[in-house]
């Protein structure tokens, strides 16, 4: 049900070009592709941190189980 409510809020095809020709009025043609430059710069970043937190809580994970085990 929430997955339709979604969706309905999507824009559609025609929605799309009439987005994407509002961008390039807005920047012109030559900004766009250093938009996507930084865009993808920062998805990439985002994804580096997410990488880095992930190998932080399985490093304090495996420091905490351990104690545990060499007690056994």
């Amino acid at each position: 049900m929430t997955n339709v409510l979604l969706l309905s809020f999507l824009p559609s095809g025609s929605e799309w070009i009439i987005i994407a020709v509002i961008i390039l009025l807005l920047f012109g043609g030559k900004k766009i592709p250093e938009l996507m430059r930084g865009l993808g710069k920062g998805v990439k970043s985002f994804k580096e941190g997410v990488n880095e937190a992930k190998e932080e809580i399985s490093k304090a994970k495996d420091e905490i189980d351990e104690p545990v085990e060499s007690k056994k």
